[in-house]
């Protein structure tokens, strides 16, 4: 994330998203494959590594054809962007799920960040499926709503949205999925 200036002049956090070069692969058409959709190659920066994806759409493209970033986004376009967000390992249920955990005093020297009780008596004598308990979080994918296009660099093509996208500094040359939202 950086730091831009607004219509307004007002100074707002922006994370700048580059543009990979994405070229119409084939179509899937609603005769053959019973649904229509595109496929792009995306060209991975910096190797000879192309990823295939496929974007279900009612428009049609003609395949070879590049997409240029300044035809799909305009300044003010309103995104959902989705991501793989910041992995933060094992985790304990006080960091994952805000437990309050036991006291801190009255001789509760090894309670302070425990649980506590996670199961019934003896009907049904079994903790529940669905219980919240420590383990793995984050690194799943998230989607952000309602990012505002800051500005367009075509040249670059690089693009401005205001606020942060899942993920984190060392992410950079993932894939995201941007959409745009009415």
């Amino acid at each position: 994330m950086t730091g831009k200036y607004d219509e307004k002049g007002n100074q707002v956090g922006v994370t700048v998203l580059s543009v990979p070069q994405m070229v119409v692969k084939d179509l899937r058409t609603d005769e053959k494959h019973k649904y229509k959709a595109v496929r792009f190659t995306i060209q991975v920066e910096g190797s000879k590594k192309e990823i295939i994806k496929e974007v279900r759409t009612e428009e049609t493209f003609e395949p070879g054809l590049e997409i240029k970033i300044e035809e799909l986004i305009k300044p003010g376009d309103i995104l959902r962007v989705s991501g793989t967000s910041k992995g933060k390992g094992f985790a304990g249920v006080v960091k994952r799920y805000g437990f309050a955990g036991g006291p801190r005093t009255h001789g509760q020297s090894d309670r302070e960040r425990a649980p506590g009780s996670s199961g019934s008596t003896t009907t049904p004598g079994r903790v529940l499926p669905g219980t919240r308990r420590a383990g793995h979080m984050g690194a799943v994918t998230a989607s952000v709503k309602g990012l505002k296009v800051l500005d367009v660099d075509a040249g670059k093509k690089q693009f401005s949205v205001i606020g942060s996208v899942p993920g984190m500094g060392r992410n950079r040359g993932k894939l995201i999925t941007i959409f745009k939202q009415k």
